[in-house]
């Protein structure tokens, strides 16, 4: 997916949610899933971003602070069996 410009001539240009895909014959073909030509240009760049694979952090991460973390899937199952094992030695 990405974001495309279409000039519109006299106009804004039209900003489209798009994906391009091939046809049966090979060629490739643009989809739009949807006009976001209202959207503030902020939310357009931030789209973009995130379709590129980016994030969306503002400030440093030096910033952010792991205030509790809670242990789940592979890791609770391992401390859950360690503090059986404990418990029963």
């Amino acid at each position: 997916m990405f974001i495309d410009l279409v000039p519109n001539r006299e106009s804004p240009p039209a900003v489209l949610l798009r994906e391009v895909y091939r046809d049966e014959r090979g060629r490739p073909q643009k989809r739009t899933f949807a006009n976001l030509s209202k959207l503030p240009w902020e939310v357009i760049e931030a789209l973009k971003t995130l379709l590129k694979g980016g994030t969306l952090l503002r400030g440093e991460p030096r910033e952010l602070s792991i205030g509790r973390s809670l242990p789940h899937g592979h890791v609770a199952a391992v401390l859950g069996m360690i503090r059986k094992i404990r418990s029963t030695s």
